[in-house]
């Protein structure tokens, strides 16, 4: 009978601990995910918070012409490529930097360390712009260029912006929007849209229409509750009140207002033909322009932003310009 020989038992392998990694090796990895994963993965032990700390990471977060767009600075207390990479990140994230003259201004995403642009009003080329009987000049502190172009009125409104496309990151779905403010709600777009588009130089767009009725999302905050006679069994005798609902019930109903009161805008307004202003955290708005791609390994071309009011006729001001911006798109 044969006798089966037994092989020595092997010793469990030891259980690997993260610590134990190399630092830089931990630094390496992060680097190849993003700055939002880098954080979060921080908290994963103190080698790991260490390692995120690393300019290995943020280095390659950050664009890599990232120091000649520092160049092009206008400010000397700018921050410098010599800092430490993540501070740079977090500073590019929260406070844009003006470069070119001062009439662009630069910052990246948080999210994803994408660049995001904003073409001041200064840098877009405005129909009537250096006429002071339909635009204006003015300062303006809670810009950050330091000024607006107020439009006085017109009745012919058009203005273009135009950015190289090779200043945007690559693969990314860029949103455009401008950016303006209206103290006084403006005049003359309450029912008047406005075509716009956003595509290359030379090639044919899709042409949209949008709204810039400022005044729309400070009646929907007037908005408020008051009670009925007679409708005490309803509501609790209180219903939703607003402006255009009591020209109605005293008898003054137009067509355009039945229209306006269909439109519900708490989403930013996007109804059907149209999109409405949303309210920025500084007071300003933004209405959006349209979307582009940038693709990879695309040659050169000139990004047009577009936007024109030439077809009704009538007079329109009130709103102060401050640019068009461009950032990556959210995700919904």
């Amino acid at each position: 009978m044969q006798t089966v020989k037994r092989l020595p038992r092997s010793a469990p392998p030891s259980r690997l601990d993260m610590n134990d990694l190399p630092q830089d090796l931990i630094a390496n990895v992060l680097s190849f995910t993003g700055p939002r994963e880098s954080c979060r993965l921080a908290v994963v032990s103190s080698t790991f918070w260490s390692a995120s700390l690393s300019d290995t990471v943020w280095d390659r977060f950050l664009p890599p012409d990232i120091l000649s767009i520092l160049s092009r600075t206008t400010n000397a207390s700018d921050p410098d490529f010599a800092s430490n990479k993540k501070d740079l990140f977090l500073r590019l994230c929260e406070r844009p930097i003006l470069i070119d003259g001062g009439r662009k201004s630069f910052s990246l995403d948080k999210r994803t360390g994408k660049k995001c642009y904003m073409i001041s009003s200064r840098d877009l080329h405005i129909i009537w712009g250096d006429t002071p009987r339909y635009w204006k000049w003015v300062p303006e502190s809670d810009s950050r260029f330091g000024e607006a172009a107020e439009l006085v009125g017109v009745c012919w409104l058009e203005l273009k912006g135009t950015i190289p496309t090779t200043m945007l990151s690559p693969s990314t779905l860029y949103t455009a929007y401008l950016v303006f403010r209206s103290p006084q709600g403006g005049y003359g777009f309450d029912h008047q849209p406005v075509e716009v588009s956003v595509g290359l130089s030379g090639s044919d767009k899709t042409v949209r229409s949008v709204y810039l009725d400022a005044g729309m999302v400070k009646r929907k905050r007037l908005q408020q509750v008051v009670p009925l006679v007679g409708a005490t069994r309803r509501l609790g005798g209180f219903r939703r009140f607003s402006p255009r609902r009591s020209r109605v019930i005293m008898g003054f109903h137009s067509p355009a207002q039945a229209a306006d009161e269909e439109i519900d805008h708490d989403d930013g307004g996007e109804r059907g033909s149209g999109v409405y202003p949303k309210e920025r955290g500084d007071g300003s708005y933004e209405v959006e322009l349209g979307d582009f791609f940038t693709k990879e390994g695309v040659g050169e071309g000139e990004l047009e932003m577009y936007l024109a009011e030439v077809k009704g006729g009538n007079w329109k001001g009130g709103i102060f310009v401050e640019g068009i911006e461009i950032r990556p798109k959210e995700a919904k």
